[in-house]
């Protein structure tokens, strides 16, 4: 999976912005104000952190190689996952889909009504 591919998918979610306030290789993807994805820009493979249920978390960490602990992140709710092809197209998109979910779900029902119903 490709950075425009990340891109395309992120953007597509309902209430999503993406800015650059670590600088110009950190992009971060929000749903109202709240990170659900950032990706690093300056090393490659891309590593893309995302938010994830701790037990899942941990059951992802020892399933894939290339899904460690947050890095920069609370290593309990964060996960770093590198993009060097272990890992399917397919299990990217429902790790973001799960890291926006859980950030949407956490927002005052009074911003979720205004952002409208997740997409994807």
């Amino acid at each position: 999976m490709d950075l425009e591919s990340i891109q395309s998918y992120c953007r597509q979610k309902a209430g999503t912005t993406e800015d650059f306030p670590f600088g110009p290789d950190v992009m971060i993807f929000r749903v109202a104000g709240k990170m659900f994805a950032m990706v690093r820009l300056d090393i490659s493979p891309l590593r893309i952190n995302l938010k994830c249920d701790p037990l899942m978390a941990e059951s992802l960490r020892q399933e894939f190689p290339a899904i460690t602990p947050g890095y920069y992140m609370n290593k309990r709710h964060w996960n770093t996952v590198t993009l060097d092809g272990s890992i399917t197209e397919n299990k990217i998109l429902f790790l973001i889909d799960h890291s926006y979910e859980l950030v949407y779900k956490s927002l005052p029902k009074a911003t979720r009504i205004e952002i409208g119903q997740p997409k994807g």
